[in-house]
C-alpha cells in the first residue's frame, strides 16, 4: 500500500473512528458522521489536492508521504485528534534539564474533553474446539452512559455450514443468558456448557475505547504543523537546490 492509500485510509479512520454496529442515538450519530466524511469532506479534499498537484505530478508520492508523516501521531481509533502515538524520536517531549526546571511533564490529553469509555462490540466469529460460533451485534443498543450492563446471548440459528449464530443484547431487568435452553435447542451432546462460556468470554474481550473531544483541534493541528515544518527545514537532513 502506497502513502496515498495509507493517508486516505488513516484519515477516514481518524475522522470516522472505530466502526460501530447496533442501534441507538449514538450509533445514528456515528453513521451521520461517516456519511458526512465520505460525501462532504473527502470529495472536497481530493479536489483541492488534485488542483495543488496539477502541475507537479512528480511530487505526488512525496506529498502524500509528508501528509501521512505529519498526521500519523494523531490518528486514533475513536476519531479524536490528540497525541496518540508519541515515541521519543518524534521530539515532542519537553527537554527537562534547564536552570529553572528540573522536570517537565508531557500531558498529552490536556486539550481534551473526556466523553466516555465503552467497549465497541463487532460481529465476531469464534472457534472453540470443534465448534464455530458467530456473534451478531446488529440489534445491540448502544449504552447511553457508562452504566454497567451485562450481555445476554440468544440462539438465533444454526447455519447449514454448522456455525452457531447468537444474537447479542444488553441485559434488561436482570435477565441472564439461558444456557440450558440453548443446549436443549441445539441438541448436540458434544456441546457442553463450558464450551459456550469460553466462546462468550472470547467475544467479550473486545477492546475498550475512550472517547474525547479536542477543545480546539484546528489550533492544535496548526501548532503541531508549525513545529513539524520547522524541524523538517532545519533538522539538517533536507537538501536544497
Amino acid at each position: 500500500m502506497n502513502y496515498k492509500e495509507q493517508f486516505f485510509r488513516k484519515l477516514e479512520d481518524m475522522f470516522v473512528g472505530e466502526r460501530v454496529q447496533g442501534e441507538g442515538g449514538y450509533i445514528n450519530l456515528m453513521r451521520i458522521k461517516t456519511k458526512y466524511f465520505k460525501e462532504g469532506i473527502l470529495p472536497i479534499l481530493k479536489k483541492e489536492i488534485a488542483e495543488a498537484l496539477r502541475d507537479f505530478h512528480e511530487f505526488e508520492h512525496e506529498f502524500f508521504e509528508k501528509l501521512y508523516t505529519f498526521f500519523e501521531p494523531f490518528f486514533s481509533e475513536n476519531g479524536s485528534v490528540y497525541f496518540r502515538f508519541t515515541p521519543v524520536y518524534k521530539n515532542i517531549y519537553e527537554k527537562v534539564y534547564t536552570d529553572e526546571k528540573d522536570v517537565v511533564l508531557f500531558w498529552k490529553t490536556h486539550m481534551l474533553y473526556y466523553v466516555k469509555s465503552d467497549r465497541l462490540f463487532k460481529d465476531l466469529e469464534v472457534e472453540v474446539g470443534d465448534f464455530k460460533f458467530f456473534f451478531d451485534v446488529s440489534e445491540l443498543e448502544h449504552k447511553k452512559s457508562n452504566e454497567k450492563r451485562s450481555l445476554v446471548y440468544e440462539l438465533k440459528q444454526k447455519r447449514e455450514d454448522g456455525v452457531i449464530v447468537f444474537r447479542v443484547l444488553y441485559s434488561e431487568r436482570g435477565r441472564k443468558t439461558d444456557i440450558e435452553d440453548i443446549l436443549k435447542k441445539l441438541k448436540d451432546k458434544k456441546l457442553k456448557e463450558n464450551v459456550l462460556q469460553k466462546a462468550f468470554s472470547i467475544f467479550e474481550k473486545q477492546s475498550e475505547v475512550d472517547y474525547f473531544i479536542n477543545k480546539n483541534a484546528k489550533e492544535f493541528l496548526r501548532e503541531q504543523f508549525d513545529l513539524w515544518l520547522y524541524q523538517y527545514i532545519f533538522r539538517g537532513q533536507t537538501n536544497w537546490t
